[in-house]
């Protein structure tokens, strides 16, 4: 049976662009329009899943309120941890550390960032907690709230790209894609 996983980016934060990773910013009044405007004409979900950081988890909140359905958190979809990179711009990195951010975006399995999350661990840990939501909720329609590189990772993986174009999958503040999560993990874009 077919998981219908509607994946929703969080919006614009208050300290801006960058790696925000782990950092647990709120969301601008401008990232909480993003999101109601993504999700305006949507649905109906089942129930709502989000990662436990706020920029995901506060809209998350609002909108299981605002239509009656349970909201569940789950740390194994929050963000990769950037370590020391966390917070900072990519311009920023271009002039200290270029020859590293040049790697990781070449290949981000080849390369972590210092203190880094590799992205072989983000990519199962956030594989297996789609695989344990397709187990629960087959049949379901659910809308996880989540992150960037979350969504980088579960939309490559449905396009069938290689690894090495991971960071190259688009995917903007309050951005709404729709996948198919089959057994076995198999994933397709959902229309």
């Amino acid at each position: 049976m077919t998981l219908r996983l509607d994946l929703l980016r969080h919006g614009e934060t208050e300290l801006g662009g960058g790696l925000r990773g782990s950092i647990d910013d709120a969301l601008t009044e401008t990232g909480w329009a993003q999101m109601r405007a993504a999700v305006a004409q949507q649905g109906p979900w089942d129930r709502l899943i989000s990662s436990p950081l706020q920029r995901c988890a506060r809209f998350a909140e609002e909108l299981g309120e605002r239509l009656n359905v349970p909201v569940h958190h789950d740390k194994d979809l929050q963000e990769l941890h950037f370590g020391v990179w966390e917070g900072q711009s990519a311009a920023a990195l271009m002039e200290t550390d270029a020859q590293d951010l040049g790697r990781f975006w070449a290949d981000p399995y080849a390369f972590t960032p210092p203190e880094g999350e590799p992205v072989a661990d983000f990519s199962a840990r956030v594989l297996g907690a789609v695989e344990r939501l397709h187990a629960a909720y087959a049949g379901e329609r659910v809308l996880l709230v989540s992150h960037g590189g979350v969504m980088r990772l579960l939309l490559a993986r449905a396009r069938g790209l290689p690894r090495e174009q991971l960071l190259n999958v688009e995917v903007g503040h309050g951005a709404l894609f729709a996948l198919a999560v089959e057994s076995g993990g198999l994933l397709r874009e959902a229309s």
